[in-house]
């Protein structure tokens, strides 16, 4: 799952949650994907080699593979989100870093922090928020509906530990 819990000790505080997005394409597999794409669609090139039929479609497949590049690498940085939930004795404390580089904070007293599980309201099924303090904070939308489920089954348990 793209979220890990960091507790040195099970029954004593502070625990911190971290969550990513999924990273489905890694920089090694982008590196082969985008070589494999250049190198297949030189392959029908090769016959056209020394004519002038070659430079007239050169530039599209170029700009198909540029494409490509800039396709993958927008939607790599806008899954670079990291939500940092740190649970102390008595505080509550997530902070977002969004893609653009600002963060987002919100915390409250731990006793009032309550998880809740939107099965059909929110933009996502089983959408996850923690509401406290008068504010109700999105937590992990980015999750599959699987992981948002075992999330709040999780975030029940700890914050009431």
């Amino acid at each position: 799952m793209p979220y890990n819990w960091t507790q040195p000790d099970p029954d004593r505080p502070p625990a911190e949650l971290q969550l990513w997005p999924h990273q489905s394409l890694p920089p090694r597999g982008f590196v082969w994907f985008i070589g494999s794409t250049a190198a297949l669609i030189t392959v029908p090139l090769i016959p056209l080699l020394g004519s002038v039929i070659f430079f007239g479609i050169l530039p599209f497949l170029m700009l198909a593979v540029g494409g490509v590049w800039f396709g993958l690498t927008r939607s790599w940085r806008s899954r670079q989100i990291l939500e940092i939930l740190t649970l102390t004795e008595d505080r509550a404390h997530l902070i977002r870093h969004n893609p653009r580089g600002d963060t987002q904070e919100w915390h409250c007293n731990r006793y009032w922090a309550v998880p809740e599980l939107h099965k059909t309201e929110g933009p996502v099924p089983n959408y996850v928020t923690l509401r406290g303090e008068g504010r109700e904070v999105e937590i992990g939308a980015f999750l599959s509906e699987d992981e948002r489920i075992a999330l709040f089954a999780e975030l029940q348990t700890r914050l009431r530990a």
